[in-house]
């Protein structure tokens, strides 16, 4: 069983069935199993503006933040053992939220010349990777 939460302003035309089914593909295809449930918020610059100085200290909008619920350690520290996800009591494993920018996806697909249902898709396979602690260089 897989959860998929999906959040939009209604003002932001998203389709949540596509963005479900992105999810879907991926679990499938990386064979990851069992109780999965994670978030997908779709906002507007202001609060994405407001997320990316709180967390990662940068004034400014971004297109994507994921907030994964494992521990990432910094390399000065892969000595110590993970400790890998959160392990619920429930058996789900939440892996946590990604959080999109409407508007900076509208803006990446036309320079990427893709629709934006294309362009959010993208950013939720990217952030569903960083999700899976599958990061990129």
């Amino acid at each position: 069983m897989i959860n998929i939460i999906v959040d939009a302003d209604s003002r932001y035309n998203i389709n949540k069935a596509s963005i479900r089914a992105v999810v879907l593909e991926m679990l499938i295809k990386l064979r990851i199993p069992g109780r999965i449930e994670l978030g997908i918020n779709i906002v507007g610059d202001r609060k994405m503006h407001e997320l990316n100085r709180k967390y990662r200290g940068i004034d400014s909008t971004t297109n994507i933040l994921s907030f994964a619920l494992e521990d990432s350690s910094p390399a000065s520290l892969q000595h110590l053992p993970k400790i890998g996800f959160v392990a619920a009591p429930d058996k789900w494993l939440r892996l946590g939220d990604i959080v999109i920018s409407y508007p900076q996806a509208i803006e990446d697909a036309s320079m990427d010349n893709i629709s934006v249902d294309e362009e959010i898709k993208n950013l939720v396979e990217h952030g569903l990777n960083h999700l899976l602690g599958i990061h990129h260089n």
